[in-house]
């Protein structure tokens, strides 16, 4: 008789099993990758030529960096219906300080201008989302009616800040946030990608030995070694895309004679990663090290469970909202940089249906609508996958208001497979 019962044998697992590889994630990757498929196959291949690319990801950012906060709302049962008119009512705040107000009491050009205008970007989006908050947890109005009226309210105070007009010239150092004028170039940009590896390889390296230390199955070595090369890869072949993009030779030629100088014949220089992606990925990590590494973070993922039980057990629930909304309105203030220094100018439609694009980002990227289940990285990739579907409609010559539809089947599509993928897992 055999002393090894079948209770004690471990069970043999596929090899992507062995891998651990969210099961949710591997489909949002590969509709990305069917998405990209179709779009390069019918535009023979500008769709993913390195400029499309570069274009692609500085287009994202804007949305991706406002759909990490509104992963925190949704998580904790609320919605912000109001982040489009934040980021523009902010962007109108910073296109007046940079135009009108700052240039009668500094000189054009002076170094003080873009981080006086950004710091009030910021403080603008960050009290009207603890305004948002308050009104949430402490008055207890549903956060549906409170950022709709602010969709209203905050988009036409700008709009009368400005008295509807577009506002430009914009400072020429704030115009850096924007994407195209303000880039790593190659050296930097290798280097980037090459701290990002380390710092991807370490994270992998401190997870399994923590797993280890309290006694949790942990990979084997060929599916750690796996997933260790799939993400330096991916880091570094993103970085190499970037660079392969080149400055157009007109433009160096600006740039050497703005600087006396002749530019040497033949002479070529990549574009790299530019400064906004930059921002993005550092808001991803932060609220990735928020999300599951702080106690705050952990207060909004229980709140976000079960509200009742969290508050119970102490959870200052009300303070938690205003903090969450505050998050949301600094994220829209940012966004704002972002996006008023991508158009070189402040127009007054700024922002318009980017509530709809931000919720819908968090919800194609896994953030459930019943609160309780959110990743920062599925939001991310969510705009991605939006920005792609319409970048790519565009490429084809697709009307506006069939981008839009489409885009909305989309969304619904993705709720559905959603809600079909937890039933059968049982999950609410």
């Amino acid at each position: 008789m055999s002393d090894i019962s079948p209770a004690t044998t471990p069970a043999r697992r596929g090899w992507l099993a062995q891998l651990e590889i969210d099961l949710r994630l591997m489909g949002m990757l590969g509709a990305f990758a069917l998405v990209c498929l179709c779009f390069w196959v019918v535009t023979d291949g500008r769709f993913l030529s390195a400029r499309n690319i570069f274009n692609l990801t500085i287009q994202t950012v804007s949305v991706a960096i406002m759909a990490t906060g509104m992963v925190f709302v949704i998580v904790c049962r609320h919605i912000d219906l109001s982040v489009g008119a934040i980021l523009a009512l902010a962007s109108a705040m910073m296109g007046m300080m940079q135009a009108r107000w700052l240039p009668g009491v500094l000189d054009l050009g002076h170094p003080l201008i873009a981080p006086l205008t950004m710091v009030t970007g910021l403080a603008v989006g960050t009290a009207i989302g603890a305004l948002n908050g308050w009104l949430v947890g402490y008055q207890r109005i549903p956060a549906f009616i409170v950022t709709l009226g602010g969709l209203l309210i905050w988009r036409y105070v700008g709009w009368y800040l400005t008295a509807g007009q577009t506002i430009a010239p914009l400072d020429q150092t704030f115009l850096l946030f924007g994407g195209a004028e303000g880039t790593l170039g190659t050296t930097a940009s290798w280097i980037i990608g090459a701290i990002g590896s380390v710092a991807a390889l370490w994270v992998l390296y401190s997870g399994r030995r923590r797993k280890q230390a309290h006694g949790f199955r942990t990979r084997p070595l060929w599916a750690e070694g796996a997933v260790m090369a799939l993400i330096v890869g991916a880091i570094l072949g993103f970085v190499a895309i970037l660079n392969s993009y080149e400055l157009p030779a007109a433009k160096l030629k600006r740039i050497f004679e703005a600087r006396g100088e002749t530019m040497p014949e033949g002479y070529s220089q990549g574009y790299g990663l530019p400064i906004s992606v930059l921002i993005l990925i550092l808001v991803a990590v932060a609220m990735t090290v928020i999300a599951s590494r702080t106690r705050f973070g952990r207060y909004i993922f229980a709140t976000g469970g079960n509200p009742d039980a969290a508050e119970l057990s102490g959870i200052n629930t009300r303070l938690l909202t205003v903090k969450i909304f505050a998050l949301m309105g600094f994220l829209c203030g940012l966004s704002a940089i972002i996006a008023q220094a991508r158009l070189q100018s402040h127009p007054n439609d700024i922002g318009t249906l980017d509530e709809l694009r931000v919720i819908a980002a968090a919800v194609i990227g896994g953030t459930a609508l019943s609160g309780g289940i959110g990743t920062i990285h599925g939001a991310i990739l969510g705009a991605l996958i939006m920005q792609s579907l319409q970048s790519g409609m565009a490429m084809v010559g697709a009307d506006a208001p069939l981008q839009n539809i489409v885009v909305g089947v989309v969304l619904v599509l993705a709720v559905w497979i959603d809600i079909q993928y937890r039933r059968r897992l049982g999950m609410r």
